[in-house]
């Protein structure tokens, strides 16, 4: 499948998760004082096991707390922490975290090469499609599309979320909330570990 039939697939995938109310930023901020503990006051995570949501775009943030919410996005560290949450609530908090800046990271020397070739060019003979197509140059997402911002996350947890897309396309339990299409699923299941951990430290150091 070449990276054309991708990036539609990845599309349509996203095309039943538009924000269906608008978001206040200002009312989102309130209401996300439970989710600082582990994402900061800011949505800039102090620790890597869990993400950076600052910068991020809204869609995706809506769509990614709605499937927690509904169990379709298995994070137990989340259990309970949606459960309360409106629709409105979450476009709120939503909205409070993407008017956040994001902040950047270092990627490792060592993976620097491999990490942006496969950011920047994919995987030729496997069909990998570049990960800039949907997640930008500068790893800044592309919000309107629902496609995340990557840019500046935290390496562990991006190898974290690649690997449980990879168990998922392998029957084993793991993360399919990535649409019909999965797309995520199809390509990180072609992916090895030394992969997955190149382009995850690149993404770290990433930025606009």
């Amino acid at each position: 499948m070449n990276k054309t039939v991708l990036v539609m697939f990845a599309t349509l995938m996203f095309a039943g998760a538009a924000v269906a109310v608008e978001g206040n930023p200002a009312a989102g901020k309130a209401k996300s004082a439970a989710c600082a503990a582990c994402h900061g006051a800011d949505g800039n995570s102090p620790a890597p096991a869990f993400p950076k949501l600052a910068g991020q775009g809204e869609r995706y943030l809506v769509k990614q707390i709605t499937d927690i919410k509904s169990g379709a996005r298995a994070v137990p560290m989340m259990a309970g922490q949606t459960d309360n949450l409106s629709e409105q609530d979450i476009a709120d908090i939503a909205a409070y975290y993407a008017s956040k800046a994001g902040s950047t990271g270092q990627a490792d020397p060592a993976n620097v090469a491999k990490g942006a070739a496969i950011y920047r060019g994919g995987i030729a003979d496997r069909n990998i499609p570049a990960c800039a197509a949907c997640h930008s140059p500068t790893g800044s997402g592309m919000a309107a599309a629902g496609f995340p911002a990557l840019g500046g996350q935290y390496a562990e947890y991006t190898v974290a979320q690649l690997k449980a897309f990879r168990a998922a396309a392998d029957g084993r339990e793991g993360r399919a909330n990535d649409g019909d299409a999965m797309v995520m699923r199809t390509i990180a299941f072609k992916m090895s570990d030394s992969e997955i951990e190149a382009v995850a430290s690149f993404i770290q150091g990433l930025h606009p």
